[in-house]
């Protein structure tokens, strides 16, 4: 596959921004974030109706509509000061990108899914450069079409990303921004999450990231099947409730991942797995939707591999053998039920998050304990997100130099895609675990 550029431009707001709105101070959560561009990628399939003038008027309506959708999402096309911590909304504009693919149809991508993994960051332009979005129209000479966008996580968290995406879709689709179904965003949350706040404990430094050298992106797919004989077999009369088809999946890879750690230091070892939760609807009153920034904290479960003794002397006996499956699940729905009851004010959610982290990246410091990162867009309604021309057929991540495991729906809805960033030499055994060969589907592994 060969992605050759063949624009690139900025794309600014079709009204400028206010003055009174120029400077966007970024909240303590912002500024915590990694200097990093998320992803995501929307495949859109040839349309047999689609030849090159339809193509070329998709082209300008997604230009087009970008321009006015960026009069309500101003900072998107303002430019990052990492020096004082805020967005200078200066309207210089979006980077985009317009490129075409050869050598490849996208029915070809979309049936070599996982074969193609290290091919894709192509279709997504602008990881290390300084516009806060940049976006990349990827054509196939088939009519195909990829949507490749980047966001700052000092902007944005994915829930903020999806309000974005989806109101840009629907400016293009109903013909312009004055449609009521298109979301006025805020960007206030500085105003909610005091950064002066002498109850703050110090932040704790950040891990550094894996990289590419040392990471690897790899897919694996749950479908709705397997997904309901996991929710079957790891259920328990004593729990509060019936786990979620991510609380199930979540609890596999915890477990695979537990065998990894197990082979590779001898013992079992304690460990946390944290998921990522939306602090907007929990802090009371809640906050919309379109409340955009990073709001996002963790819940936590921790699993305790206690050594015992063998009966006949005091030194300790190290844990050999990963827990059953309905354990990890019940320590997640009671980490996840906890989280969702726990009241937070405004004045409290900082505070709140920043306790989550430096326990995190305590444990990662001090490399006793295994920490696990789990990030879901499930539920995100990607698959309803139609620019004029239909659905799209997939959506996918790329490679990610951050250790975690990210979960989307399948295109049906009940299924789960496991993206999975780890380290290199860990991931072939991951892949091979017997809960993951039972539980999974893998094209090429």
């Amino acid at each position: 596959m060969e992605v050759q550029i063949t624009l690139t431009k900025l794309i600014k707001p079709s009204a400028p921004t206010s003055t009174h709105l120029r400077i966007l101070k970024l909240s303590p959560v912002d500024q915590i974030q990694y200097s990093i561009k998320p992803s995501a990628l929307l495949y859109y399939s040839a349309d047999g109706s689609a030849g090159a003038e339809e193509v070329e008027r998709r082209i300008n309506r997604l230009e087009t509509s970008l321009s006015e959708t960026l009069t309500r999402f101003y900072p998107l096309a303002g430019r990052y000061i990492e020096d004082g911590n805020w967005i200078d909304c200066n309207d210089e504009g979006v980077e985009y990108f317009v490129a075409k693919v050869k050598g490849c149809r996208l029915s070809e991508v979309l049936s070599r899914r996982d074969e193609m993994i290290d091919q894709l960051s192509h279709l997504a332009g602008g990881e290390f450069t300084s516009p806060v979005l940049s976006i990349q129209i990827n054509m196939f000479d088939c009519g195909g079409l990829v949507i490749g966008i980047r966001v700052s996580h000092h902007l944005f968290d994915g829930f903020s990303a999806a309000c974005f995406i989806t109101s840009w879709a629907t400016a293009s689709r109903n013909g312009g921004i004055d449609d009521h179904e298109v979301i006025s965003p805020t960007f206030n949350l500085t105003s909610f999450l005091p950064e002066n706040d002498l109850r703050l404990p110090k932040m704790k430094p950040k891990p550094p990231l894996m990289g590419t050298d040392n990471g690897v992106t790899k897919r694996i797919v749950f479908d709705g099947a397997k997904i309901s004989a996991l929710r079957a077999i790891s259920h328990d009369p004593s729990f509060p409730r019936k786990p979620s088809r991510v609380e199930v999946v979540t609890a596999l890879v915890w477990r695979a991942r537990m065998r990894v750690s197990l082979a590779k230091h001898g013992r079992l070892r304690t460990s946390l797995a944290a998921l990522t939760m939306d602090l907007r609807l929990r802090i009371v009153p809640p906050l919309p939707p379109s409340s955009c920034g990073n709001l996002v904290s963790m819940a936590t479960a921790r699993f305790v591999a206690a050594e015992s003794g063998d009966g006949n002397t005091e030194v300790p006996v190290p844990v050999l053998e990963v827990p059953e499956l309905k354990i990890l699940v019940g320590l997640l729905i009671d980490s996840m039920t906890k989280s969702k009851e726990t009241v937070v004010t405004p004045e409290d959610a900082f505070p709140t998050l920043l306790r989550t982290r430096n326990e995190l990246y305590e444990a990662v410091e001090k490399g006793e304990v295994d920490v696990f990162m789990f990030t879901s867009w499930c539920n995100f309604p990607a698959y309803k997100i139609d620019f004029g021309w239909g659905k799209p057929v997939w959506m996918s991540r790329i490679h990610s130099g951050f250790e975690a495991a990210t979960f989307l729906d399948t295109e049906g809805g009940d299924g789960i895609e496991a993206w999975l960033s780890f380290n290199k030499q860990e991931m072939p055994l991951f892949l091979q675990d017997e809960d993951i060969l039972a539980f999974t589907s893998q094209e090429a592994l």
